[in-house]
């Protein structure tokens, strides 16, 4: 990694997490595999040789033998040195799988990506980002302030959609499509969302995260902050989450390319007037 890069993430805790949480992350793998199967099922494309870089691979590696797009599937598990050491010109797509979110630097990461794809070879990511955790963020903020008097970063800093479409075409891809998944998850209490994501080994993985325990009376006015301003009529809470995907492609001559400026052969204003002539 360029040592100009900031170090945000620890990956080693982090991907000790992953690996002691694998058992538990079922659902969230089958959904994300679930996911992948419908973006796939529309690309008219076979693809040779894959690689999948995720730290538990199995479900998207059934998904896309199960495309019949798919001749043959590596598997790169992530490490704590960000280096992929591919080789160029390799293969005919890469998915990166959960784990952008925690990558400290993820444009040399999609760079990397770009460089081991063939021609005209897909690209496609997947990683938790937008608003993610942002009530459990603004919750921890509140209740940090009013016991201690500051705050300390609790929850990692996301990516946002149109930033991963720029991140895209700046790796040197083409044709980038970004979207997110939206989703709104329900708790019995904050305490539960907590628990699930120490569970699914996703806690704090920041290198500037406080590392003594939380006292009880900042967790108590985290209860009650997300209590009072994050719950449903029936009491229970909710917690944001944004899985978004980027798709793009490695440049090649038989691409379509967007037509230059100036070079329309209708104006807007006549196509407007047809909808009006039509209402």
């Amino acid at each position: 990694m360029d040592s100009a890069i900031p170090t945000l993430f620890d990956r080693k805790l982090y991907l000790a997490r992953q690996r002691k949480a694998s058992a538990v992350q079922a659902p969230l793998l089958n959904h994300v595999a679930a996911d992948l199967a419908e973006r796939l099922a529309v690309i008219n494309h076979q693809f040779a040789n894959v690689l999948v870089i995720a730290s538990q691979s199995t479900p998207y590696e059934d998904v896309l033998r199960i495309s019949g797009k798919i001749r043959n599937i590596s598997h790169f598990a992530p490490t704590v040195a960000e280096g992929l050491n591919l080789a160029a010109l390799s293969y005919d797509a890469i998915f990166s799988m959960l784990d952008l979110h925690c990558i400290n630097d993820v444009p040399g990461h999609m760079a990397q990506c770009a460089a081991a794809l063939k021609p005209d070879g897909l690209f496609m990511s997947c990683c938790f980002a937008g608003e993610t955790l942002t009530e459990l963020r603004q919750a921890w903020l509140a209740a940090e302030s009013a016991t201690t008097g500051g705050a300390s970063p609790r929850v990692a800093p996301m990516i946002g959609v149109r930033e991963m479409g720029r991140l895209v075409q700046r790796a040197g891809l083409a044709l980038p499509v970004t979207d997110s998944d939206h989703l709104t998850l329900r708790y019995a209490d904050p305490l539960a969302l907590l628990r699930e994501i120490r569970n699914f080994g996703f806690s704090n993985p920041l290198v500037a995260r406080v590392k003594t325990l939380t006292a009880r009376k900042t967790l108590e006015a985290l209860r009650n902050d997300y209590a009072q301003n994050y719950s449903d009529a029936d009491g229970r809470v909710f917690a944001s989450v944004d899985l978004v995907w980027a798709m793009a492609w490695k440049p090649h001559q038989n691409q379509p390319s967007p037509k230059k400026p100036g070079s329309a052969t209708a104006r807007l204003a006549d196509a407007l007037k047809q909808l009006d002539d039509l209402s």
